[in-house]
């Protein structure tokens, strides 16, 4: 019998990069913001620019969701 015989077939690189997508997707519904894609972003195409803090952008993400005429419907 082989010794990985019973044992759950391990996850390859394209599975994980699909779940870490399924992640991403459920996060923006639930409109959890994406802290490490904002910093990667922003060091990617603007360098030398400040970068907020991970309370500040969680602020900045819910005013802007919280704040802006005609969000809700009541």
């Amino acid at each position: 019998m082989s010794p990985l015989a019973g044992r759950p077939p391990s996850r390859d690189g394209a599975e994980r990069e699909a779940g870490g997508r399924i992640a991403r997707v459920i996060r923006r519904i639930l409109g959890a913001p994406d802290y490490e894609r904002y910093v990667a972003h922003r060091r990617a195409k603007h360098p030398g620019e400040p970068v907020m803090s991970r309370d500040e952008f969680v602020r900045d993400r819910q005013a802007a969701r919280y704040e802006r005429p005609g969000a809700r419907c009541c």
